[in-house]
């Protein structure tokens, strides 16, 4: 009897150190490297038995709460606390039920228990939004300046969504615009030489530049009132062409980088769209996005001399209503997203020939280059033909032999798509916008449907799916994310 009161003793005082915590040194708890208040809360009514530990994470969401290093591991829906914002912090949300403190989600965590009391969401939402550091002050992702990062604009909220390469999951929410209204960040690029990120916005009034390493504010060019959509950066990183969508009066503002200068905006065009370079920087390469049936041809030294290059083959009829114009790895060819005929139109770069038409998906958008393997993705919005029931695909081009691969299903409304060939994997943006779509999740501090962003694996042109399941892999991000740039 004494033997086995003292055996269940020590199972007891050994449940209670894996279970809550231990001690160091100094007597202190250590919670598995959370700070005392915050551990001493979670693993009293988070990282309980059959909730979020490592034992029962795949019955709650993925996610185990068992320790610092798990939170930032994620769940299957992506992170659920992002440094220094409990406001777009799904942990946050689904503990939270008071209103003035911020987003409400159910069902109310911790699952079938009192909820937890003003107090404790109030330490958890301070601790979050100071960055929710370790016990030892250390703040996810703050530790390396050339980390590799994805960004995805949200045109709803004015934020951008940092994601690291290297977990996939999100950092950081950066907030963009410079105007009380929302600016609607619509597109986003990093430079070439990987030292800064720069966001237009449709209705701001600034190209934005941010520091890559710690995404921090650097300043803003005015380039003025218009329909700003698209810019392209050239290959010395000191310059970027802005355009201005706006009807036939629409311009384009050439942007010092260094000095966040507009040097000049130039106009009239009719709709001025996407935007690219040729390899020597000399020539831009301008698309008419509404009613265009030709591409502006402009020197950049003199626009004076722009020309147009005709996208239709034979009697012009149906608008071609051009989104967008890349240049392949080797710069030999230019394509060109075709969203009145649902195709892509590939020419030759010497002498502006069309070489070829491909059929793709309805609303043919954004395009991506691998180069290490001869694919172009193509995000076709809203293509309802190739996924019956479903809105969108992304189509697989074979650009070397300028033939189609197949379509792939990736989620409610692509848009925004950028190639990782270093993690061997594509990256897309699903606005999600349109009430047809699936109800996402959750809900989002600012409003509107949130969307989500999904990956394809280049190696097997495949979507990847959870581990352990055949559901694709959904990040779900903030409202109508757009576009993707990587660094």
């Amino acid at each position: 009897m004494k033997k086995t009161s003292s055996g269940l003793l020590l199972l007891l005082l050994l449940s209670s150190c894996l279970l809550i915590t231990c001690t160091n040194d100094k007597g202190i708890p250590d919670y598995n490297d959370y700070p005392e208040d915050i551990g001493k809360l979670i693993f009293t009514k988070c990282a309980t038995a059959g909730c979020h530990t490592d034992a029962s994470k795949d019955a709650a969401g993925g996610l185990s709460l068992q320790s610092f290093d798990a939170l930032f591991k994620g769940g299957r829906g992506g992170a659920v606390v992002i440094p220094y914002r409990s406001d777009y912090s799904t942990m946050f949300y689904f503990t939270n039920t008071y209103s003035d403190l911020g987003v409400m989600l159910r069902p109310t965590m911790p699952y079938n228990k009192p909820p937890l009391s003003r107090e404790e969401v109030t330490m958890l939402k301070n601790w979050i939004d100071a960055g929710a550091p370790s016990r030892d002050g250390l703040v996810k992702f703050s530790d390396n300046p050339n980390r590799k990062k994805y960004y995805v604009t949200n045109q709803g909220c004015d934020v951008v969504t940092v994601f690291d390469q290297a977990s996939g999951l999100e950092m950081r929410c950066i907030n963009v615009g410079q105007s009380a209204a929302n600016d609607a960040p619509h597109m986003l690029r990093v430079s070439p030489d990987k030292q800064y990120w720069y966001v237009i916005s449709l209705t701001g009034l600034y190209l934005e530049k941010y520091r890559a390493s710690d995404d921090s504010y650097v300043g803003g060019a005015f380039i003025g009132p218009g329909y700003w959509n698209a810019f392209t950066i050239s290959s010395n990183s000191q310059t970027a062409y802005c355009t201005d969508m706006s009807s036939n009066h629409g311009k384009i503002a050439t942007v010092d980088l260094s000095g966040m200068i507009t040097s000049d905006t130039s106009r009239p065009f009719n709709y001025p769209h996407g935007v690219a370079l040729d390899a020597s920087n000399s020539t831009m390469y301008v698309t008419q996005q509404l009613g265009g049936i030709d591409l502006y041809k402009i020197p950049v030294a003199d626009y004076s001399g722009t020309s147009t290059i005709p996208l239709y083959t034979g009697t012009a009829g149906i608008p071609m209503n051009p989104h967008e114009v890349v240049f392949s790895p080797d710069g030999s060819k230019y394509f060109v997203t075709c969203q009145g005929t649902s195709d892509v139109r590939v020419f030759q770069t010497s002498d502006d020939a069309l070489i070829t038409i491909i059929p793709v998906g309805a609303s043919p958008t954004e395009m991506a280059f691998s180069t290490n393997t001869p694919y172009m993705f193509v995000s076709c919005t809203e293509d309802t033909l190739n996924f019956p029931g479903r809105r969108g695909s992304v189509a697989v081009i074979n650009y070397q032999t300028n033939s189609l691969v197949k379509y792939l299903y990736t989620g409610w409304q692509p848009h925004g798509i950028a190639v990782d060939d270093a993690k061997k994997l594509v990256v897309v943006a699903n606005r999600n916008y349109a009430t047809d779509g699936p109800a996402p999740h959750h809900a989002s501090a600012c409003g509107g449907r949130n969307g989500n962003v999904s990956f394809i694996n280049i190696n097997t042109l495949s979507v990847v799916t959870q581990e352990g399941s055949s559901t694709t892999k959904k990040i779900e991000v903030s409202v109508d994310p757009y576009s993707v740039s990587i660094r």
